[in-house]
């Protein structure tokens, strides 16, 4: 089949992207391996709600209209919602499409699918950067009684075995599965390495309001100091419930989970846990202080009193004996990673991501969405794929033009 754009992805950043090609009148499919939003039905958890409130979530042309504006949406929800964005924007989505290569030939490209080949002069790769968990090597060490799983095949508690929880991470993943794992019953530990603290509210706002009304979001690519470094940032310490409660360690602590440092390997079948808790606790409160002075720098307020420090626990364990009993499964929640094996294209960097300059790759007509800080500090977020998806589209287009 020959068209001028293939889209790889039917997530919300691959359907920004054919929103904004039809506008232009540039002939196009998207591809997907599963279904529209297939990630949001398949790789998460059951009691998952997004991070952003609802009068947040909006793609181009179309936003939330509906009657719990400050509510936080289920996975369902989400899924209705790109759904609908998908139906009302005529997407030629198809479906059960699985991308097997793209190569670079002399007019375009040619993208490999187990459907058979499409002929394009533009990719736009929106294949998401959560495709594959993160686990680390010594993962393969932990005792086989230990049961272990990643966000991708967690849904409930009840999925667990009885007894004790080792979560690993503590990032937005982290510490949500770690309190609802404690509240199931079993006891947890969490282990804790750098992360970023939030509170849900702050001066009775979202903590979201701030973010957005203030323009830290929207601030540019080229604008940040150690852009690498801000792409690898963990998620914030936040969770969307209805009571819009603060879900950060001193939360978990008073849930009765217990704290002990990052995991640095493990020996012998002894997971083995870094000291020096009290200087992660410092930083991530320090960075948090620093976040809403700004935000009181903003609306020209004067200082409230500051929110109180993460608490350091009296002992920390340094170790944990896996084969005793005491824990076990482990929750792997140490990140994800994008997976772009069927990229024959040289255009990723040495650690496997692509090389991009704001959604631009180096191969000409070749361009990425839904990354972190792609364009902006709210490039991956339900809200922040418009102004990307317009610049990437309009790069696109002016490509075409110029090499007819």
């Amino acid at each position: 089949m020959n068209v001028t754009t293939v889209v790889i992805g039917a997530g919300h950043a691959g359907l920004a992207a054919s929103h904004f090609l039809r506008e232009r009148s540039i002939d196009h499919v998207v591809l997907e391996r599963g279904e529209v939003a297939n990630s949001w039905r398949r790789e998460r958890w059951d009691s998952l709600r997004l991070l952003t409130p609802n009068w947040l979530t909006r793609l181009p042309g179309s936003a939330y209209d509906g009657a719990d504006p400050d509510g936080y949406m289920t996975m369902g929800e989400v899924v209705d919602f790109i759904e609908r964005f998908a139906t009302v924007t005529a997407a030629p989505v198809r479906t059960g499409t699985t991308v097997t290569a793209v190569r670079r030939v002399d007019d375009g490209y040619h993208v490999v699918t187990d459907q058979g080949l499409f002929r394009c002069r533009t990719v736009v790769i929106a294949s998401g950067a959560c495709n594959r968990p993160v686990v680390p090597a010594f993962a393969s060490a932990v005792p086989g009684d230990v049961e272990q799983f990643t966000p991708f095949d967690y849904r409930g508690p009840s999925k667990l075995p009885e007894g004790g929880v080792l979560v690993v991470g503590a990032s937005a993943t982290g510490v949500q599965l770690a309190a609802e794992l404690q509240r199931s019953g079993r006891p947890v530990t969490l282990a804790v390495g750098e992360h970023t603290r939030l509170p849900r509210t702050y001066r009775d706002r979202d903590i979201l309001w701030w973010m957005d009304a203030s323009g830290v979001w929207d601030q540019h690519h080229d604008e940040i100091d150690d852009l690498t470094r801000a792409r690898r940032l963990p998620s914030p310490q936040l969770a969307g419930t209805p009571d819009r409660s603060t879900l950060d360690l001193n939360a978990l602590t008073d849930l009765g989970v217990q704290l002990v440092g990052r995991w640095a390997g493990l020996r012998d079948g002894r997971a083995l846990f870094s000291g020096g808790l009290r200087n992660v606790f410092s930083l991530a409160d320090l960075k948090q202080q620093r976040l809403l002075r700004g935000f009181d720098a903003f609306a020209d307020l004067p200082p409230i009193e500051p929110l109180p420090p993460t608490r350091v626990p009296a002992t920390s364990r340094l170790h944990l004996d896996l084969t005793s009993g005491e824990i076990r499964s482990v929750v792997w929640a140490t990140g994800f990673r994008p997976v772009y094996d069927w990229l024959d294209v040289p255009v990723l960097d040495p650690k496997g991501n692509l090389d991009h300059d704001g959604g631009v790759l180096p191969s000409p007509g070749l361009y990425a969405l839904g990354l972190p800080v792609l364009r902006r500090r709210k490039s991956t977020f339900i809200h922040g794929i418009e102004d990307d998806a317009r610049f990437v589209v309009s790069h696109l287009a002016d490509h075409l033009a110029t090499r007819p």
